[in-house]
C-alpha cells in the first residue's frame, strides 16, 4: 500500500469511568456532533441537568434542545461556570475556552469515552465495533429490540429515523452503543457484549499499523464476559478469534459453519430478501435496504439477539419497517431522469459494495456514475493506493479534492493521489479528476441521462451535491 505518513498522532488521554450513579450538571462542548449529540440526549433522559454548546446552528442541536438540553451555539467560558462536569471529544482542541476555564476552577473535564464507559458501568451494554456497517447494524439491532419488548437504550453515531439524533433513551436494563475505534475510545469500555462487523484497515494515525488495530481490538474482545459475535467470512476477524483463549464466539456471514448462516440474498424492488440458518431452522426475511452487504449487517444484529434469547422470527418480523441510517444509500431525488443517491462510504470496501448496490438497484438501467470526496489528509496520505479497485462496477469515476475534517494539511497529499492510483490500475476506465464542487457539477449535470444511476461518496459536505446538482451550480 502506498503511504506518504506513519507517525500516529496524539492520542486522547485514556479515561477512567466517570461516577453517573447520582444526578450530575454535565456540559457538553461540541454537542451537535454525531457521537455527542446522542449521548448529551441520553444523559438528559437519565436525570442529569445537561447543557452544551456548539460553533453552528443545525437542525441536530433542534433535536437536542427538544430533548431538555440547554444549547448554546458559540463556546463561551462563562457556560462552565455552574457545572459538575465538561465533557469533549476527540474532535474539540484543548485550546478551546470552555475546556481551559473548567480546568482553571477544577472543575472534572473528561473526555467523552470516560462518559461512554461510566454509562458501561450502570447499563449492560452492547458494543457494536469494527470497521464497516456499525451505524447500520446498531440501528438494526435497536429497531428489532424495540420491536421484540427490550426498550434499549441507544447511542448511534448517525442519524436514524426513529431516534433523536441518533439517540434512543429506553430504559435502563440495555444499551446498544456504536462503539468507535477510531481514537481509542473502544479500549477503554467496561462492554457486557460485543459485535465485531469487520476488521480493515483504518485509523492508522491512531494505531500506527495495522497489526496495532487487531492486537487492541483482540485485547477489547477479550475482556468482554458475555456473547461476542463476529464475521465467519471476514478473514482477520477470524484470525483475531482464533487468538482469543476462552472466549466463545458466535459467527455469522455466508461461511458454511457461520452459526447465523445468509443464504439466498436477493435484491428486490423493496430492498433486500434472504434466508437465514440458525440453530437448525431456516428462517426467511427481508429489509428494506439495498445492497448486499446490508444481509452481513442483519445477520450481525440477528446473531447477538438469538444470544439473548430473543425470538428471531419476531425480530425479523420487524425489520420491514426498518426505517434505515441517513447517509447509508440514501435516495436523494433524480437529474435528467437519472436516480441520484447520497451515501457515507469513504474506505474502498464501503465504496466497492455502494458502486455494486447502485449497479443493482432496479430502477437503475443504464450507467452508473460514482462521485468520491476523499477525507482526512492523513487517511489519503496513508491509502490511497487502496483506492484503485473499487471503483471497477462504475462507468465513470469522479474524483474531487479532499475533504479535511479537522486535519492538517500534507504536502502533496491531494485528492489526484486517489484519481492517479485508479487510472494507473485501470487505465481503460473512465475516471476525471474534478477538485472543486463546480467542477464535479457540471461534468455530472452534462453526463446524466434517463436510467442512469449517480452515487455520491464521502464522510463530507459531499452530502451536498445531490442539492447542488439539481440546483444546477455551475
Amino acid at each position: 500500500m502506498g503511504s506518504l505518513m506513519s507517525a500516529p498522532l496524539s492520542r486522547p488521554p485514556r479515561e477512567l469511568p466517570v461516577d453517573l450513579s447520582g444526578s450530575r450538571r454535565v456540559h457538553v462542548v461540541g454537542v451537535g456532533g454525531p457521537g455527542m449529540a446522542p449521548l448529551a440526549i441520553v444523559l438528559s433522559g437519565l436525570g442529569h441537568r445537561v447543557s452544551g454548546s456548539d460553533m453552528r446552528e443545525s437542525l441536530t442541536l433542534d433535536t437536542v434542545r427538544n430533548a431538555g438540553v440547554a444549547v448554546t451555539v458559540g463556546h463561551d467560558a462563562d457556560l462552565v461556570s455552574d457545572v459538575d462536569v465538561v465533557v469533549y471529544s476527540t474532535a474539540i482542541p484543548q485550546n478551546n475556552v470552555e475546556l481551559m476555564h473548567a480546568r482553571e476552577l477544577n472543575i472534572a473535564v473528561h473526555h467523552r469515552s470516560g462518559i461512554l464507559a461510566g454509562l458501561c458501568h450502570i447499563i449492560p451494554t452492547i458494543g457494536v465495533a469494527g470497521t464497516h456497517g456499525k451505524s447500520t447494524t446498531s440501528a438494526l439491532l435497536t429497531h428489532m429490540l424495540t420491536a421484540c419488548g427490550r426498550d434499549p437504550m441507544a447511542i448511534v453515531g448517525a442519524e436514524v429515523p426513529g431516534l433523536r439524533a441518533g439517540a434512543r433513551v429506553g430504559s435502563s436494563t440495555l444499551c446498544v452503543l456504536e462503539a468507535d475505534e477510531s481514537d481509542g475510545t473502544l479500549e477503554t469500555l467496561p462492554l457486557s457484549h460485543i459485535i465485531v462487523t469487520n476488521v480493515d484497515v483504518d485509523h492508522l494515525d491512531h494505531f500506527g499499523t495495522f497489526a496495532q488495530l487487531q492486537d487492541s481490538m483482540a485485547d477489547v474482545i477479550a475482556k468482554v464476559s458475555g456473547i461476542v459475535v463476529m464475521s465467519a467470512d471476514d478473514v482477520i476477524s477470524q484470525e483475531i478469534a482464533h487468538r482469543l483463549t476462552g472466549t466463545a464466539v458466535r459467527t455469522f456471514g455466508y461461511s458454511a459453519d457461520a452459526d447465523v448462516r445468509l443464504d439466498e440474498v436477493v435484491s428486490t424492488h423493496q430492498g433486500l430478501a434472504f434466508k437465514i440458518h440458525v440453530n437448525g431452522h431456516v428462517l426467511e426475511g427481508a429489509v428494506p435496504l439495498r445492497g448486499t452487504h446490508n444481509a452481513l449487517n442483519v445477520a450481525a444484529a440477528l446473531a447477538m439477539l438469538d444470544g439473548l434469547g430473543i425470538n428471531l422470527a419476531e425480530a425479523i418480523d420487524a425489520l420491514g419497517s426498518f426505517g434505515g441510517v441517513i447517509r447509508r444509500f440514501t435516495e436523494r431525488g433524480h437529474l435528467n431522469g437519472a436516480l441520484l443517491v447520497d451515501d457515507y462510504a469513504h474506505l474502498p470496501a464501503e465504496i466497492d459494495a455502494a458502486v455494486q448496490a447502485m449497479r443493482s438497484h432496479p430502477e437503475v438501467t443504464g450507467r452508473v456514475v460514482a462521485v468520491f470526496q476523499p477525507n482526512r489528509y492523513h487517511r489519503i496520505a496513508e491509502m490511497y493506493a487502496s483506492y484503485a479497485d473499487c471503483f471497477v462496477h462504475a462507468d465513470l469515476t469522479v474524483i474531487t479534492d479532499i475533504y479535511a475534517s479537522g486535519t492538517t494539511p500534507i504536502p502533496g497529499v491531494t485528492g489526484k493521489l486517489v484519481w492517479e492510483a485508479i487510472s494507473n490500475a485501470h487505465p481503460e476506465s473512465d475516471v476525471l479528476w474534478a477538485p472543486t464542487r463546480d467542477d464535479v457539477v457540471k461534468t455530472v449535470a452534462d453526463y446524466l441521462q434517463p436510467g442512469d444511476g449517480c452515487i455520491s461518496m464521502g464522510c463530507g459536505d459531499i452530502e451536498t451535491f445531490p442539492d447542488d446538482v439539481r440546483g444546477g451550480v455551475h
